[in-house]
């Protein structure tokens, strides 16, 4: 089995910044891309950015220079390094991952729990 388990989350004043991490662990032989998503209530959920494994990385439009995105493969962690967040940031932030399993030939992508992220003063 993998798990991806978050943590970082919280409620932070409009301007403040958080980090979030998500390690994944269990039979795996490969990470491949990781990512963060987040869905606000009422919305669907939306990539915030994602990195490959070699550190290529993508952003939505709206987190561009207040967002960065991270990883130590070794630990098979992701990192969010989230800054000048507004209330508009407000929403759970889940953590993905393509992991290739000990044993099998294929990719699956798997999913963390949810941490929530709340932007208010």
């Amino acid at each position: 089995q993998v798990q991806l388990v978050e943590s970082g989350g919280g409620l932070v004043q409009p301007g403040g910044s958080l980090r979030l991490s998500c390690a994944a662990s269990g039979s795996i032989f490969r990470v491949n891309g990781m990512g963060w998503y987040r869905q606000a209530p009422g919305k669907q959920r939306e990539l915030v950015a994602t990195v490959t494994r070699g550190g290529g990385t993508v952003y939505a439009d709206s987190v561009k220079g207040r967002f960065s995105i991270s990883r130590d493969n070794a630990k098979n962690t992701v990192y969010l390094q989230m800054g000048s967040l507004t209330p508009e940031d407000t929403a759970v932030y889940y953590c993905n991952a393509g992991v290739i399993r000990e044993g099998l030939g294929y990719e699956r992508v798997y999913w963390g729990q949810g941490t929530q992220v709340t932007v208010s003063s």
